[in-house]
């Protein structure tokens, strides 16, 4: 199999020729791309629904707007948890396959008696505290079955979402050779921006190239 060059922790711009409606000006975050798939969860997406209403321990440290983001079209029943740790050292940490039952991160989104996720491999040694495994430099997933009291005093944003976005073995490649994507360096205030319905033309607009002329498109592209 052709060697696959990681995209984790890069950004995923839909471009305005993807006609896919659950991608529309999507904002991905990759949190897991190799040969063997991808995974990630889109930024631009909030919910009427609170994160206290599914969440209750953990809405108090979750950023504005305090909401659920639907991250994607996959697995709508399960909540995820990204969150931002300052001054954190950049590492390689990856996060395991959701394949492999070991959901880091993840939660069963109301499901009363749901398995914990195993966390045995989801906290490294190092510098990272407990309850958070680095995914790309400060950002990184939040092991929702512990108890919040572990992050409270060191993250610095936290965002809750309700399913991912999956890519099967060189299906994202296919996707990107076809001009549905951009691929831009993903900045941690993109996880916890207040206005995430603007973050589609926000990254594409601090990029050093004609991709800024992009950020101008209109949404009803009879209109350019």
């Amino acid at each position: 199999m052709t060697e696959v060059s990681s995209l984790t922790g890069r950004l995923l711009v839909a471009t305005p020729a993807l006609a896919d409606p659950n991608f529309d000006r999507a904002v991905v975050l990759l949190l897991d791309h190799d040969e063997e798939g991808s995974l990630g969860v889109v930024l631009n997406r909030p919910t009427p629904v609170g994160v206290g209403d599914i969440l209750a321990p953990w809405a108090a440290l979750a950023g504005e707007p305090g909401v659920v983001f639907q991250g994607g079209p996959v697995s709508l029943d399960s909540a995820l948890g990204v969150a931002v740790v300052p001054g954190s050292v950049a590492g390689e940490g990856g996060i395991p396959s959701y394949e492999s039952g070991a959901r880091s991160g993840g939660a069963d989104d109301g499901v009363a008696g749901a398995p914990a996720a195993d966390t045995a491999e989801s906290v490294p040694a190092g510098d990272e505290p407990l309850g958070w495994r680095r995914v790309h430099g400060a950002i990184g997933l939040v092991d929702l079955e512990a108890p919040p009291e572990l992050l409270a005093a060191v993250l610095g944003s936290l965002r809750i979402f309700a399913g991912y976005a999956g890519w099967g073995p060189g299906q994202l490649e296919d996707e990107l050779v076809e001009g549905a994507w951009y691929v831009v360096e993903s900045e941690p205030g993109d996880v916890s921006s207040p206005d995430p319905e603007q973050l589609w033309r926000a990254v594409l607009r601090r990029q050093r190239n004609e991709l800024a002329m992009v950020a101008t498109y209109p949404d009803d592209p009879s209109l350019n």
